[in-house]
């Protein structure tokens, strides 16, 4: 690599940077371009309500249950290597998406990419640690690296409406391949292999324990949203005795997949909290903004995805504000302020429609995208100054597994609020069939098509009630974002608080050093490295 002598990247490092991003644009296009694909391939597919939810979210479940084991793999067989061979698979699995003849095999379709995308982040997030080792450089790194992800949710929007306006669903899937191509030939040149020197052993065993874990919990929750009680607590029960396992069995390995003792460390915890709740809200907006944008205010994919663009920039800016303020204002400040002006955008759509829907609508999601840039970009540099570099795959898998599950529970939990109240909303309708009715209570998509098939006088009106239900569901699940992202904040301004007598710009300033003298006459070791992760420093510094 080509650190100078004081240690701080290059050329070459912020070339390969710009390759790192490539991963995590294909990981945040592919989130969100579906969205706006959803009204197209229902058409073409059409899904079961319950279908349409898998085909969402099954994507975040798959790399929610693997990134632990996909991280704990880079450390071992190289990080580079293992995000090559995951970068060919998704490009792969993203030609079988397009392609899929019927829901069933789209939802396949969405696994395989699950499956390949569970090696990318945590691969970039250590490579880029391992690249930047100053921490100025560090932060501003992890903030483009965070603003990648913005910028392709954006991207993904407005590039798919542009595909959809002239092309057939399956090209919201063909823009992966490009990215593709390009990391393929840029990680090789500019991205130096790491991995961890010792390893150790691999624990089977405990890979298929996280899988046992995620899927049953995050099945259950999704159960127990649609109203099905009695299918989601034994789910529920045997995933939470698979995790007990899982963690048991980790205080017991020489080599543990996750190494609990990182647990100890506050910061650490908190960024991971955070992350889950954050990316929880975020997701589920992202469920339902493009329908709403769609469906029910009658807009063209394009320009649904062109709205989205100032949240979108606004997200990438703050990224960029925060790392450069952090060590003036300090972390717990912008996060917790972050998190707030994020509820702020979730409790303003609880307005909507007042008459001017999109605009309700845009401001709201300006707001959450403002807050979450924040929020993102110092809770990820938080999990890299905290972990030793040897374990920074496995760490960084422990962030994204945390992020890509709070994805997944967004988009099951935010997605069926929205959906029971929408359902619930929507009343008889005179002249309606009570088989149609029941049909369009599935989706807002159904009950347009519904409408469209009953013509003038009973399809208006039931237009015109699906609408208002939707508009509703959005009301409700507002609500619920705002008051979790307030118990967010709150959970973030206790955690992060300094310790007493610890000054936070002392702490800045020589945290490293001081901290290091500590470590050095202390005997435990679980301890020593929790003051320093407090400190925000390696605990191998």
């Amino acid at each position: 690599m080509a650190h100078d002598a004081t240690g701080k990247a290059g050329p070459r490092e912020w070339a390969g940077l710009v390759v790192l991003t490539l991963p995590v644009l294909l990981i945040a296009v592919d989130l969100t371009v579906l969205g706006f694909a959803v009204p197209a391939l229902s058409e073409d597919l059409a899904p079961s309500s319950t279908q349409l939810l898998w085909l969402v979210d099954i994507y975040s479940f798959v790399l929610a249950g693997l990134l632990v084991t996909m991280g704990t793999v880079g450390d071992r067989i190289g990080r580079r290597k293992l995000l090559m061979a995951g970068c060919a698979g998704f490009g792969l699995a993203s030609a079988l998406a397009a392609y899929a003849p019927s829901a069933a095999a789209l939802i396949g379709a969405r696994v395989l990419l699950g499956v390949a995308g569970a090696t990318l982040m945590p691969s970039t997030l250590s490579l880029l640690r391992g690249m930047f080792r100053d921490e100025r450089q560090r932060l501003v790194a992890v903030a483009a690296w965070g603003s990648a992800f913005s910028a392709g949710s954006a991207l993904g929007p407005v590039v798919g409406g542009l595909l959809l306006e002239h092309f057939w669903w399956g090209s919201v899937f063909l823009i992966n391949l490009p990215l593709v191509v390009l990391a393929l030939i840029g990680l090789p040149l500019l991205v130096p292999e790491t991995k961890d020197p010792a390893p150790g052993r691999f624990d089977l065993p405990s890979a298929a324990l996280t899988l046992l874990t995620v899927l049953p919990v995050v099945y259950a929750i999704k159960s127990f949203a649609h109203g099905d009680e009695l299918l989601s607590l034994p789910f529920l029960v045997a995933g939470l005795a698979f995790g007990a396992v899982f963690v048991r069995r980790q205080r017991t390995l020489a080599d543990p997949l996750i190494d609990i003792t990182l647990f100890r460390i506050r910061r650490f915890s908190a960024a991971i909290v955070t992350n889950v709740l954050t990316v929880f809200v975020m997701a589920g907006s992202l469920f339902f903004i493009p329908q709403f944008l769609q469906l029910s205010e009658g807009l063209s994919p394009l320009r649904g995805g062109l709205l989205l663009l100032p949240g979108a920039a606004l997200s990438v800016a703050s990224g960029f504000f925060a790392a450069a303020a952090a060590r003036r204002t300090g972390a717990r400040q912008l996060i917790s302020a972050g998190l707030a002006t994020a509820a702020l955008g979730f409790a303003a759509m609880t307005a909507v429609p007042l008459g001017h829907g999109v605009a309700v609508v845009v401001l709201a999601f300006c707001l959450v995208s403002l807050g979450v840039g924040t929020v993102m970009t110092l809770t990820n540099d938080m999990v890299l100054s905290t972990v030793p570099p040897e374990r920074a795959g496995a760490a960084s898998a422990v962030s994204e597994t945390g992020i890509e599950l709070g994805g997944a529970l967004g988009v099951a939990v935010l997605g069926s609020v929205l959906s029971s109240a929408y359902r619930m909303g929507l009343d008889p309708v005179a002249g309606v069939p009570a088989r149609a009715l029941e049909a369009a209570r599935e989706t807002l998509g159904a009950a347009l098509a519904t409408a469209a098939r009953l013509g003038d006088g009973a399809g208006r009106a039931l237009m015109t009630e699906a609408r208002d239900a939707f508009a509703d569901g959005i009301r409700a699940t507002g609500l619920a974002g705002a008051l979790l992202l307030a118990v967010a904040a709150a959970l973030a301004w206790m955690l992060l608080r300094p310790r007493p007598g610890q000054d936070t710009g002392d702490r800045d300033r020589h945290g490293a050093a001081g901290d290091r003298d500590r470590c050095g006459a202390a005997g435990d070791r679980g301890r020593c490295e929790e003051r320093r992760g407090e400190a925000g420093v390696s605990p191998h510094a």
